[in-house]
């Protein structure tokens, strides 16, 4: 999914939403594409998963994502009651997951119960935003 976003010029990352084994929701970042400031992979796989799921509680959800969740996503994670997060790269300017601030921790009254593991490809998720940010300082 990553790779999609660098398709459309997009920064690289990709998430995917699994229910009970199952994938139900799959995105990537299009901001730009989509003049959606909101327009984050782990948002977008929220919004198809409610639709798929006819509810607004994510409840028994894993989120997978190549880069630590913002602020914006994580809040968002929790009050999805999104069981579980997987994601690779730490994002230590903007990762609210951890990485720059912990919004589960701070916001724990809403969901007590977020499994959260990091570091899954992490180099490689890692490598492909330092390449990006790069190529396009380069073309300014």
């Amino acid at each position: 999914m990553a790779d999609l976003a660098l398709q459309y010029d997009e920064i690289p990352v990709g998430a995917i939403l699994v229910y009970k084994n199952t994938l139900i929701a799959e995105a990537h970042n299009q901001p730009i594409k989509l003049n959606d400031p909101t327009a984050h992979a782990e948002m977008l796989c929220l919004r198809q998963a409610g639709k798929f799921l006819k509810n607004y509680r994510l409840n028994q959800t894993t989120l997978y994502v190549t880069l630590e969740p913002c602020a914006m996503c994580a809040t968002a994670i929790m009050h999805a009651r999104i069981s579980r997060v997987v994601f690779g790269a730490t994002d230590p300017k903007a990762g609210a997951m951890g990485g720059y601030l912990s919004i589960p921790e701070k916001l724990s009254h809403l969901h007590k119960n977020i499994d959260i593991t990091s570091g899954i490809y992490a180099q490689e998720n890692s490598e492909k935003l330092k390449s990006y940010f790069i190529q396009k300082r380069q073309k300014k």
